[in-house]
């Protein structure tokens, strides 16, 4: 049986829109998914010691969990691509905070394949360094860091369905489970 961990970004628990769908994605795929929520306050999410927090919040979970699960984080919990690269972990990163060079810096040691998901108004994305990092890039013109869209609500909840599928085709490309 495959496993999938999702995190939580730094506002809204892993049951958010994003982090949420993600999950059932793994779910339908007949996963067990493990929805953290931070059990503290977390320091900055600017300052470099995130990614020892993120760790201290994560680990203890992807041990218990045992095997290489699937890691899917939001924004916040992109600071675990540091755990993805050591223990070789596929990913799914939903707006990642591709402007942290720390987060940078564990991407690009990662083995295991990851898909990023981002927007072109979301000021922690980085669409270059996104394609650069990985094959498995979707962009959004104009979705900021929840993923919305200028326009009727429909539009950004359509972003949300697409978001979806790419998930499921990435998930196709790398044969999981």
């Amino acid at each position: 049986m495959a496993d999938a961990i999702v995190l939580a970004g730094r506002m809204f628990g892993p049951g958010a829109p994003l982090p949420m769908y993600a999950g059932d994605v793994a779910e339908l795929r007949g996963a067990t998914v493990h929805r953290h929520s931070w059990t503290q306050e977390s320091p900055s999410p600017n300052r470099p010691e995130i990614e020892d927090w993120v760790r201290g919040e994560v680990t203890p979970l992807i041990d218990r969990v045992g095997g290489r699960p699937l890691l899917m984080a939001k924004s916040l919990g992109t600071n675990a691509a540091v755990i993805a690269a050591e223990r070789s972990l596929p990913a799914v990163w939903l707006t990642p905070v591709l402007t942290m060079p720390w987060v940078l810096d564990a991407m690009r040691r990662a083995t295991a394949p990851f898909l990023l998901v981002g927007g072109t108004a979301d000021k922690l994305w980085d669409g270059d360094a996104a394609r650069r990092l990985s094959p498995h890039v979707f962009e959004v013109a104009d979705a900021d860091h929840g993923m919305y869209v200028p326009g009727p609500l429909t539009e950004s909840i359509a972003v949300l369905g697409q978001v979806v599928v790419a998930i499921e085709a990435f998930l196709d490309e790398i044969a999981w489970p």
